[in-house]
């Protein structure tokens, strides 16, 4: 699929480096003072289709595939943890040498967005996060079907040959599953998805995401190290509880907190126009 505004290009592999260095695809377009997105589990740059037309006019958007997921490589052994994630983050900013930057992450990538401004605070403008993805269950709770599949990607024996298999349908039902207005998931994003899915080595890469999302979690001790603006953003129909908001308003007591009427986990999709009003 194609966003008209922005184009597709990699910020090079870093030779010697070691697994987890290999190139990363990102979209970018525009002008102003620079806008990172970063992307969710099973998702890729073009989740935020919606929200990165509304920015072009004024700011340079940089919209990542995190390693592994989207048309970033694929390498044996890289870890999908989420300091390597973090790391990939602030490669992008340092080798683009941004300076200024909004950092704007959903759920997984909310949470990177939070991390990788503790770890570059000098570069970073201000943090938008949105349905952070830090609490136990997850995805989990998206449905009956989710927990099962999620489940079984992730069991020893059988994981990889369930990770192989994807039928469109299950794919659908759970992303729907983050959804209020269903209709939100086109069938045109949900074909990208598909495709990606059917890349050399993407199931390994699937079952090590879902695997390590525990490291999420641990993640949110650095939270109270954050110097930078932040800015939390749920949906009101989110899978995260009321008690996993509150805990993280407890750890960034001087955040901006909103709840979002009308919106699931993946907001960005339905309510684009939110989180480009606190770009704006």
């Amino acid at each position: 699929m194609t966003i008209t505004g922005v184009d597709s290009r990699y910020l090079e592999a870093i030779s010697g480096a070691g697994p987890g260095t290999g190139r990363l695809r990102l979209l970018h377009g525009g002008t102003g003072s620079p806008v990172v997105l970063l992307h969710t589990v099973r998702t890729q740059a073009e989740h935020f289709q919606g929200l990165i037309p509304m920015l072009l006019a004024d700011h340079s958007v940089f919209a990542l595939d995190l390693p592994g997921m989207g048309h970033s490589d694929i390498e044996p052994g890289a870890s999908y943890e989420e300091p390597a994630m973090r790391s990939a983050v602030i490669r992008l900013i340092e080798q683009l040498d941004l300076q200024n930057v909004t950092l704007i992450g959903e759920s997984m990538g909310a949470v990177l967005a939070l991390t990788a401004a503790v770890s570059v605070p000098d570069r970073v403008r201000r943090v938008i996060a949105v349905n952070a993805y830090d609490y136990a269950g997850g995805i989990a709770r998206s449905s009956a079907l989710a927990r099962v599949i999620v489940s079984g990607i992730i069991a020893p024996g059988v994981g990889p040959a369930i990770a192989r298999v994807e039928p469109r349908p299950i794919l659908r039902t759970i992303l729907r599953g983050g959804l209020v207005d269903k209709s939100c998931l086109t069938d045109e994003y949900l074909d990208e998805l598909l495709e990606v899915g059917r890349r050399p080595g993407y199931p390994v890469v699937a079952r090590a995401v879902y695997a390590n999302l525990p490291s999420l979690i641990a993640a949110r001790r650095l939270y109270t190290q954050l110097t930078v603006p932040v800015h939390l953003v749920y949906g009101e129909d989110d899978w995260s509880r009321m008690s996993d908001r509150e805990n993280n308003k407890r750890l960034l007591p001087d955040a901006t907190f909103m709840q979002v009427p009308g919106a699931g986990h993946f907001l960005t999709l339905e309510k684009p126009e939110v989180v480009a009003a606190l770009v704006r």
